[in-house]
């Protein structure tokens, strides 16, 4: 056991004593920030026990907890239960203990963000304290002979969005974490196959949206499962080959230029982990395997074998060079985990993490070498630093015709990803909804490049008009609705009060029926979306607006009012359609 303080917080790590060389070291600054930096040395390499550090918080003034793995639950935890895990393919290793008013109480977060982590932020109940913690090699199976790592404390009483926004950025400047550059294409409005189509797509048809999605203001399209095998039973048993299924794409080349001849770029979907049973490359592989999945018909591929890290990549780099691609959606990377031991030798890695990284990282290098704005999307919860080196675009998880869910995940990702493009899901819902709850969809992820996945051809007018509407608005906002300062406010009540602004702009989404606080220095031009089926927002301003020229739309984009007033302090009910937009100019 080992202790070291500093700021009134006591540290203590156990676990490693026999087997390495531990030492502590400190760095407090004057702003409140503690670096916890730990050095483990051995004179050979030794597979480490599990070891944990430890701390204490006192519940004070802490509402609610964050954590990019929470979803919607951001209640606090209590110290019986299992802490959050993270890896480099699963979510990150960073928590947030904030107050009522969105206030950071605690923010902690760890350096590494390759190996497997386990974070830990707990009431105990006869003390009222928070036991907070860090346990490391839980599931070491390979042995190391020196490690290092530090742990990042902010405490300072600012909103818990800079708090993040300052640990990716501290994240960022760590050698081997260095994020993707993000071509432009990636910040603009996709089309995607997968809810329209499922597995059941053709060329023909994935060309017929792509020419409707390109008039409403899609510049891509990522065509997903299903253009490689005949089965729609969505298993993987017949994936691995990653041979164009003729029955549904005949050429797949001709069918990218096409699309490009349309406007639009093209990505297109693999799983990288899996290869099933019923491939012709299954032979090859079926004893370098991490483990099976019964009911998918496939196994995961294990990337400690350096032919099939080689296999991989050279897959994505065929299909790259022979069909023209622009990008490739990589999805169940978070299924890398060790199941079954590959006992055959041949491989160059003991560790699946550092395989893992090898692996991604060769594939984003040579798919760049040969196209440099490559666009490579992954899925939540695969959305950590180090993802941000394999990839430029972050995917909420999946939440079909779920707007609030969508609103919470696009969200949650935003808070860590910088300048990594950062997607809604897939927007769908059904065409006989009312145009205002279908534009619901959209207004929930303003602050998140849409893609859309209906069949544009089987929508009412009104809904293409409402798509055309909020996606010409949202193309001309971009700058602001993605670059902007964000503060999301509440995140325990999915976050009603959403503000994306620079100097000159301010867009504020009301997503529930409360009074809008807009605080401050509101700039010459403020947008206010309302978020609700409701037709009015009500705001309060802390300060006078002065005179404003009122415009108003409904979700279709048509003038409701205009006006011209003055915004004193106090309380302001705004008339504002279900789904639509007011915007206050100087």
């Amino acid at each position: 056991m080992q202790n070291i303080s500093s700021g009134g917080y006591t540290f203590t790590l156990t676990g490693g004593e026999e087997d390495f060389n531990v030492s502590l070291s400190l760095k407090q600054s004057a702003t409140g920030i503690i670096r916890l930096n730990m050095k483990l040395q051995s004179d050979e390499p030794r597979t480490p026990g599990t070891m944990e550090l430890t701390w204490k918080l006192p519940v004070i003034d802490v509402f609610a907890s964050w954590h990019p793995g929470f979803y919607r639950n951001k209640r606090l935890r209590v110290d019986w239960e299992n802490g959050f895990r993270s890896k480099a393919t699963s979510s990150a290793p960073v928590c947030v203990l904030y107050g009522f008013q969105g206030n950071n109480k605690m923010t902690f977060a760890f350096s590494d963000a390759l190996n497997p982590v386990e974070l830990k932020a707990g009431i105990h109940e006869e003390t009222s304290n928070f036991l907070c913690s860090v346990k490391l090699f839980q599931d070491q199976s390979s042995p190391i002979q020196s490690y290092e790592a530090t742990l990042h404390i902010d405490t300072r009483d600012i909103p818990y969005e800079e708090s993040l926004a300052d640990v990716q950025r501290w994240w960022s400047t760590m050698p081997g974490y260095e994020p993707s550059p993000v071509p432009d294409t990636a910040k603009l409005p996709m089309y995607a196959t997968w809810y329209s189509f499922h597995q059941q797509l053709s060329a023909e048809a994935v060309e017929r949206q792509c020419e409707m999605a390109k008039a409403l203001g899609c510049e891509a399209v990522i065509v997903d499962d299903g253009w490689q095998t005949a089965d729609n039973a969505r298993g993987y048993a017949y994936c691995g080959d990653w041979d164009v299924f003729e029955g549904k794409i005949h050429d797949m080349r001709a069918h990218v230029d096409r699309v490009h001849e349309i406007g639009m770029k093209f990505l297109l979907w693999y799983s990288v982990p899996f290869v099933g049973k019923h491939s012709n490359v299954w032979p090859m592989f079926e004893n370098k395997l991490l483990g099976k999945i019964e009911d998918l018909g496939a196994g995961v591929l294990d990337p400690r074998f350096p032919d099939v890290r080689e296999y991989i990549i050279g897959t994505y780099e065929n299909a790259l060079r022979d069909w023209d691609l622009d990008g490739f959606k990589l999805d169940f990377v978070d299924s890398f985990n060790l199941t079954l031991a590959s006992d055959i030798e041949g491989r160059d890695y003991e560790s699946v993490p550092e395989a893992v990284d090898r692996l991604l990282s060769d594939v984003m290098s040579r798919l760049r070498a040969i196209k440099p704005d490559i666009m490579i999307e992954f899925r939540q919860s695969y959305i950590g630093p180090l993802m941000r080196k394999y990839g430029n675009m972050f995917r909420a998880l999946d939440c079909p015709n779920d707007a609030l869910e969508n609103r919470s995940r696009t969200l949650d990702v935003r808070l860590l990803a910088g300048d990594t493009a950062v997607h809604a899901d897939p927007l769908m819902w059904n065409p006989e909804e009312p145009t205002e709850n279908a534009a619901l969809q959209l207004v929930n992820t303003l602050f998140a490049v849409p893609q859309v996945s209906v069949l544009l051809d089987q929508l009412p007018e009104s809904h293409l008009r409402m798509l055309r509407f909020w996606l010409s608005f949202w193309r001309e906002k971009r700058e602001v609705l993605l670059d902007g300062r964000l503060t999301a406010k509440h995140p325990e009540l999915v976050y009603p009060l959403v503000t994306a602004s620079d100097d000159n702009e301010a867009i504020t989404a009301v997503y529930a029926d409360i009074v809008a606080n807009p605080g401050s220095r509101i700039p010459k031009t403020w947008f206010v979306v309302n978020g609700t089926l409701n037709d009015r927002i009500v705001i309060e301003l802390e300060e006078s607006m002065g005179e404003r020229n009122v415009v108003i739309r409904d979700c279709q984009g048509q003038v409701t009012a205009t006006y011209k007033s003055v915004f004193a302090m106090g309380l302001h009910p705004i008339a504002i359609p279900p789904a639509g937009i007011a915007v206050f100019e100087a």
